[in-house]
């Protein structure tokens, strides 16, 4: 039968001014949602004492947390195909598909990658949240490409540190609206929840967080550019919503396109078809091991349906 796991540490000075659930966010690498789970039910003792979330962090506290054994899974594995790029003891790298949602949220109850990933790791539930096991980072239903997903704790919080570290290299590939005339460019605009539509994200200067997105001109298409990009922060919707702000939004975005994903892609006197989806893939991603601290970095190709568009040819009105 497993037993809870106890973890000890001393708050360092980078703890000073952060509010408990913040550090220890930060010191442990588990999800915040967790830590706050675990102080609202008494498991985190600060001093020997029971804390609020918000409570200041002091240099030099010593904090105790009990974390219990992992509940059995609620939700039903299935056993939809996976295309793995690399797996070992405490990792996988797989290539996931346009179309198919992370994790289980209202609309969306089965037929996620969790759900894949539950039939294909029966040991996953317990490693992170219920509902996102082993999820350390997340693509939006329609991108394609590269995702890591921890297959113990310990692999959890080592990548969710270099996450946050920003140590991970991450390489996208897009095809947007317009010819982009820099070779090269860096977009750096805050960016948080759109001010009338909460679904969405926007550039902000009040209650936005930074978030910067460099990119490169790969090729130049009849009124398209092919992208590479590399998002040095990881915001939600972050390189939708910075090269909507630039005039170039993503072929096929439909929240951040505009009244070009309204109707036909014009291309000089012939017109496109529309875009499935979204024109965005994960392409690249290096990370350090998280046991034997090798740089490992893992490539997906760029999906038929994104290459066929590629070389897809203007059709003359008929």
């Amino acid at each position: 039968m497993s037993r809870q796991e106890v973890r000890e540490l001393t708050a360092d000075a980078s703890a000073a001014g952060l509010r408990l659930d913040r550090y220890l966010t930060d010191a442990t690498g588990l999800p915040r949602s967790q830590i706050q789970r675990l102080i609202e039910a008494g498991r985190v003792l600060v001093e020997g004492r029971c804390p609020k979330a918000s409570s200041a962090v002091l240099p030099g506290q010593r904090i105790r947390l009990s974390i219990p054994p992992p509940q059995p899974s609620t939700l039903t594995p299935e056993p939809i195909p996976l295309d793995i790029l690399y797996e070992d003891t405490d990792l996988l790298v797989l290539n996931k598909p346009a179309g198919l949602v992370v994790h289980p949220a209202p609309g969306h109850p089965g037929g996620t990658l969790v759900h894949a990933l539950l039939y294909h790791c029966p040991d996953l539930p317990g490693i992170g949240e219920e509902r996102r096991p082993g999820m350390v980072h997340r693509l939006d239903k329609e991108t394609s490409g590269v995702m890591v997903v921890a297959k113990t704790d310990s692999a959890m919080a080592s990548l969710a540190r270099q996450f946050k570290a920003r140590r991970v290299k991450k390489t996208y590939i897009a095809l947007v609206h317009g010819e982009v005339k820099q070779v090269e460019g860096r977009v750096e605009a805050e960016i948080g929840r759109h001010e009338r539509d909460r679904k969405r994200m926007a550039v902000r200067t009040r209650k936005g967080r930074k978030a910067v997105t460099t990119y490169r001109v790969m090729k130049r298409l009849d009124g398209y550019t092919l992208l590479q990009l590399h998002p040095e922060t990881g915001r939600t919707h972050q390189i939708r919503v910075h090269l909507s702000a630039i005039g170039h939004a993503i072929v096929g975005d439909k929240i951040y396109g505009g009244r070009r994903e309204q109707k036909f892609r014009v291309s000089g006197f012939g017109f496109r078809v529309q875009a499935e989806r979204q024109l965005l893939h994960a392409w690249k991603l290096g990370f350090f091991h998280p046991r034997t601290d090798e740089w490992m970095e893992f490539e997906a190709p760029l999906p038929a349906d994104f290459t066929n568009w590629l070389h897809t040819e203007p059709r003359r009105p008929q």
